[in-house]
C-alpha cells in the first residue's frame, strides 16, 4: 500500500528533514520525491509506502498537519487508492 504526502509552503531549511523523519519514526518507506522551489514557494511530493506503518493513516497525517502549521506548511497525506479514484474521471 502507498499514500501519497503533499507540502506546500514558503521555502525553510529542514522541510524534507522533518517530514521524513516523521515517516521513518512511523515505519513509513519514502519510495520517492520530487521538489521544486518557485522563487521563495517550497512544494514537495512524497510517494511513500505504508505497508509497515506503526500507527493509523489518521495519525500520520496528523502529525504531519502539526508540524505543517508549526512551520507554516500544508501538509497533507492522502491514501493511494483515493488519489487514483480522483484522477480516474
Amino acid at each position: 500500500m502507498r499514500a501519497v504526502i503533499t507540502v506546500i509552503g514558503k521555502d525553510t531549511v529542514g522541510i524534507l528533514a522533518k517530514v521524513s523523519t516523521i515517516c521513518a519514526d512511523n515505519g513509513v518507506n519514502v519510495v520517492d520525491v520530487t521538489q521544486t522551489v518557485l522563487q521563495d514557494l517550497f512544494a514537495m511530493v512524497m510517494l511513500v509506502d505504508i505497508t509497515k506503518i506503526s500507527c493509523p493513516l489518521s495519525v500520520l497525517s496528523d502529525q504531519l498537519e502539526n508540524v505543517g502549521k508549526e512551520m507554516g506548511l500544508q501538509i497533507h497525506v492522502m491514501h493511494e487508492d483515493i488519489f487514483n479514484s480522483m484522477h480516474r474521471i
